[in-house]
């Protein structure tokens, strides 16, 4: 993958100057869902694309920068996608959090892209998964912050994780985001 990466700290940062009302990982999860479910925008573009009232980010690089990395990361032969998420060393409360935001973001960037591939003309799988990340999305998590609660997160990020691939393939299914027939085949629970 050749995308520069972007740090959630270094996104967060750049939001919270420009004193936007979203995100790192609900922006993360936009972009994801928006290019996943086919849409199509460039670097430069992105924005306006999804929506998004962010003027005074036209000319920031990172912005691009994001795109770049999703766009790299949804194209990686070694599926090495992740959803951009605040770092162990942040509390698992906060972790968890962000990924509900990033799922919440994630399914209104899949609807922002117009996909008429969602729903009766997906497989069970793929509707099974979009149905998970919708009760992620609603969810509200509560951990004590032990080893089990680590492990748990961690479950459902791999979920997670795989689910966007998985749907990639199915809904964007250009050769770049082919799975290899082994993963499409894993179960997913």
């Amino acid at each position: 993958m050749s995308a520069v990466p972007i740090s959630y700290r270094e996104l967060s940062a750049t939001l919270g100057r420009l004193q936007v009302g979203i995100n790192a990982s609900d922006l993360h999860g936009s972009l994801t869902g928006y290019l996943c479910a086919g849409g199509t925008t460039t670097a430069e573009e992105w924005i306006d694309a999804l929506g998004f009232d962010l003027d005074a980010a036209r000319d920031d690089e990172v912005f691009a920068q994001l795109y770049r990395l999703c766009r790299g990361q949804l194209d990686d032969a070694e599926l090495g996608f992740e959803p951009l998420l605040p770092g162990d060393e942040v509390a698992l409360a906060t972790r968890a959090e962000a990924l509900v935001d990033w799922c919440r973001g994630f399914l209104g960037g899949v609807g922002l892209a117009g996909s008429g591939r969602l729903g009766d003309g997906m497989s069970a799988d793929a509707r099974e998964i979009v149905q998970d990340f919708g009760n992620i999305a609603a969810s509200s998590f509560s951990y004590g912050g032990g080893e089990e609660d680590e492990a748990a997160l961690a479950e459902v990020l791999e979920f997670v994780r795989v689910g966007v691939l998985l749907l990639c393939a199915e809904l964007d299914p250009g050769p770049t985001t082919r799975l290899p027939a082994a993963a499409t085949s894993r179960r997913l629970h």
